[in-house]
């Protein structure tokens, strides 16, 4: 122990303040245990809420209204060229920020939670060291500790001729590209998932010229293709150009830019932009964090390896969100919050989730959950799929946005609902009723047979379940016939 360190025993012990941590303080709170969390940031919300899900998509709303005004001129209704003040928009962006920050510490005060501000490192498995800037350490000791650091930007530091340019501010991560700095003339972002997707349309929308590189044959890898090609139509306008089957050799820091040598298919051996912006995935927050002191154990990708209460190798060390595994979305965070701060209140809790909704935040936005056509066809899965174009969606011709379909996927002997697949408008949000269905072992009859409001694109998921039932109904009479004949 350090001379003149404070020390401080509470029940649990909450590593992190993202959606994960503040979820799981606030539960064991309510579930009676004395919490305290613990976070490196001078203010709760994780990355989620100041460098990842909430700052995004306020950005990518701003995207929506000039992408709206420019589409309205096919109905009737035009105007102006969009003037954009930058200064005010990071503005908006960081007052919506601010306000949930602030609700965050509102909550935990009034739940009796207590938050600490500085970086743990685990003494061992009953104890952290926690480094306060401007004031002493403390050494806080603990019945229990919920992990819940999350994670960070994969860095390319090998890529680069000089690899100090990597920290030069022309090359940009998801966390710098967020904070809006200014708008490049031209920007290159390597990777085609989902965050180079988001932050290349809003950037696309703010007036730069971005170029995609993705070293794979299609954007999104792992979603199903049927459901990305709107998608990949969409960004081919909207985007300068997508290069796909593309490798990155090496990235050069010069005066008046980035300078890219890649190597694919009818693509220039050099490409030049004002920036570029990394975004090829993110690794857990395990390392710096003294779990050596503990019985935690690691797997080869840096995850916190835990069972289905959260519980690690370490009885009395749990692990939630990022840092456990994937899929890192802050929503499978919340719910591994509420599964441990319940298994340590005694309850009967486990993450045992069939499916975690996945939602690509572009125009138009891609969202699926529970298995997709590419996992199925991998695993030697039986399964059959209905969809149903929103091209034939009243309300998607109501609001002159047909670009969008809806896919079932169930199992053709039981017509089980095995996954479902949305891109169009607000796919985001209608995914949802999809989930339930999955979680509650839904049948395609119960999406067919549910009354939904019309006309709403809710209906398109009602629709491609009837399609299923009514191909099946085909079949069924066909075989019947055949039966017949045939005796």
């Amino acid at each position: 122990m350090v001379v003149g360190e404070m020390v401080q025993e509470v029940e649990l012990a909450v590593i992190g303040g993202g959606p994960g941590g503040y979820t799981a303080a606030l539960r064991a709170a309510e579930l009676g245990i004395k919490t305290l969390l613990i976070d490196a940031a001078p203010k709760p919300g994780g990355v989620c809420l100041h460098m990842g899900c909430i700052p995004s998509k306020a950005l990518l709303h701003a995207a929506e209204v000039i992408h709206s005004s420019k589409s309205a001129e096919k109905i009737g209704i035009s105007f102006g060229p969009a003037k954009i003040d930058i200064d005010a928009l990071r503005t908006w962006k960081t007052g919506v920020i601010d306000k949930l920050s602030q609700g965050i510490v509102g909550m935990c005060k009034s739940a009796g939670v207590e938050i600490l501000h500085g970086k743990a490192t685990f003494q061992d498995s009953r104890s952290v060291r926690v480094d306060c800037p401007g004031e002493s350490a403390m050494r806080i000791k603990f019945k229990h500790c919920i992990l819940a650091t999350g994670s960070r930007p994969v860095k390319l530091p090998k890529l680069f001729k000089n690899e100090e340019d990597i920290n030069s501010d022309k090359v940009l991560d998801s966390t710098s590209a967020l904070n809006l700095a200014d708008i490049p003339k031209k920007l290159i972002v390597i990777g085609g998932g989902y965050i180079g997707l988001e932050l290349g349309t809003v950037y696309a929308a703010l007036g730069s010229e971005v170029t995609v590189v993705e070293m794979t044959d299609g954007l999104l890898p792992g979603a199903d293709r049927d459901l990305v090609r709107p998608l990949a139509n969409k960004l081919g306008e909207q985007f300068k150009a997508i290069h796909l089957n593309t490798k990155v050799n090496n990235i050069s820091v010069t005066k008046s830019g980035v300078e890219i040598e890649v190597t694919g298919k009818d693509v220039p051996e050099k490409l030049t932009a004002d920036k570029v912006l990394i975004s090829v995935g993110r690794r857990p927050n395990s390392d710096g964090i003294g779990l050596e002191a503990t019985q935690v154990e690691i797997d080869q990708f840096g995850f916190v390896l835990s069972d289905e209460t959260c519980r690690t190798k370490d009885k009395r060390i749990f692990s939630i969100g990022d840092i456990s595994g994937q899929p890192m979305l802050a929503h499978r965070a919340i719910r591994q919050a509420y599964v441990a701060a319940e298994v340590l209140a005694g309850k009967p809790s486990a993450y045992d989730n069939r499916c975690v909704p996945a939602v690509v935040f572009t125009e138009p936005e891609v969202a699926w959950c529970g298995l997709t056509e590419t996992e199925a066809k991998a695993k030697n899965i039986s399964f059959s799929t209905a969809k149903f174009p929103w091209s034939a969606s009243g309300r998607a011709m109501t609001i002159a946005d047909t670009n969008g379909t809806t896919k079932v996927l169930f199992d053709p002997n039981t017509t089980l609902v095995l996954g479902v697949g949305i891109v169009g408008p607000r796919a985001g949000d209608l995914i949802s009723e999809a989930v339930v269905a999955i979680e509650m072992g839904a049948v395609l009859e119960d999406l067919a047979v549910a009354i939904h409001p019309h006309p709403t694109l809710s209906e398109t998921v009602n629709e491609a379940a009837m399609s299923a039932l009514s191909r099946l109904d085909r079949q069924a009479k066909k075989d019947s016939e055949k039966q017949i004949s045939s005796t």
